[in-house]
């Protein structure tokens, strides 16, 4: 039997656990995210498919989306509801024998197995995750992860698709290099600066010559990408956050520095509760700020030695924010705390 790549993914995740809640919104535009206010600032974390089909996307401020979809129902996230549905659709997924599962996420995780009809396996999956939790999934099957997660998107909503190196560049080739998992607008920016727009002409640069352009690591890690190589075996290790995060948006703009270095501070502070319960240091500190209108920058910046002491990680949080130069009209602030690798 041959070894495949399963990969799991929850439709409209946030939206469709809502939808379960209150059954009278099914078929309706809901936009999860913030406190499920679109006239106070926040942003979407989860838009259903009724909701995108007018445009509203993930990421994008509330108001935006109300004026996009003005008969949306708007929700507040409820996070800890999420984790425990999650947590269920995991289980689910281990009870299967002789699967292997690495959790990605609330909504995902791959799932590694041998067998002869991989189509099958993933039918059964849906169905059991369905089963346990009223809730559907798409499923991407490949030969690595990077091609499964990718054939995820062809599957959408509640179906799958196989993609394979025997079919990556009929189905990718012509697409541009953003259909890439790992490849964002920026990156594909550059890359079309060099020419390379699709996933084919990625494909065929030479390593070296876009290792000199874009660094050792990066360069020759995008080619690869545009060839379709990942890693092949899913490993069954635990998932574990690696990070840790406060953010707040405020409803009027923090005009005064001193105001954002307390508001940074205080955002550390409740980082550093949070990692403490867990017992894992923080190594490493970011500070992310959304200026007015809606420019979002973050910096971060390695600790001395790695700790869960709220002075020390309300220090560095300030230390991170004194690496910005603009005093511009502060709309967002975030503090993250990434633990120390194990």
């Amino acid at each position: 039997m041959a070894y495949w790549v399963l990969h799991v993914d929850l439709d409209q995740f946030l939206a469709a656990v809502e939808i379960l809640r209150r059954p009278e919104l099914a078929g309706r535009p809901v936009v999860v995210g913030g406190k499920g206010d679109p006239t106070q600032r926040g942003v979407v974390a989860t838009a259903s498919y009724a909701a995108r089909e007018h445009g509203v996307r993930s990421g994008m401020p509330l108001r935006t989306a109300a004026k996009r979809c003005p008969d949306a129902v708007f929700l507040p996230a409820d996070n800890t509801h999420y984790e425990a549905v999650s947590e269920e659709v995991m289980a689910t997924l281990r009870g299967f024998p002789d699967l292997v599962v690495e959790v990605m996420g609330w909504d995902e995780a791959f799932v590694g197995a041998e067998t002869d009809d991989p189509e099958a396996l993933a039918r059964e999956v849906q169905a059991a995750v369905l089963a346990a939790t009223r809730l559907s999934c798409s499923v991407g099957i490949g030969d690595n992860l990077l091609r499964a997660k990718i054939a995820t998107e062809f599957g959408k909503p509640a179906g799958m698709f196989r993609l394979t190196a025997a079919d990556w560049d009929e189905v990718m080739g012509d697409r541009p290099t953003r259909a890439l998992w790992g490849i964002g607008a920026k990156t594909a920016a550059k890359l079309t600066d060099r020419g390379l727009t699709t996933v084919r002409e990625l494909a065929a640069a030479d390593p070296a010559w876009l290792a000199a352009e874009l660094g050792p690591v990066l360069g020759p890690w995008y080619v690869q990408l545009g060839r379709g190589i990942g890693r092949e075996r899913v490993e069954g290790t635990p998932w574990v956050p690696r990070s840790r995060s406060h953010e707040t948006t405020f409803q009027e703009n923090l005009t005064e520095w001193d105001a954002v270095r307390t508001e940074v501070a205080a955002l550390a502070r409740r980082v550093a509760g949070d990692i403490a319960t867990e017992d894992r240091p923080a190594a490493r500190v970011a500070v992310k700020v959304r200026f007015a209108p809606f420019s979002t920058y973050t910096r971060s910046a390695t600790l001395d030695a790695p700790t869960t002491d709220p002075d020390r990680l309300a220090a560095a949080a300030l230390d991170v924010l004194d690496l910005f130069t603009s005093r511009r009209p502060v709309r967002l602030l975030g503090v993250r705390a990434e633990f120390a690798r194990e």
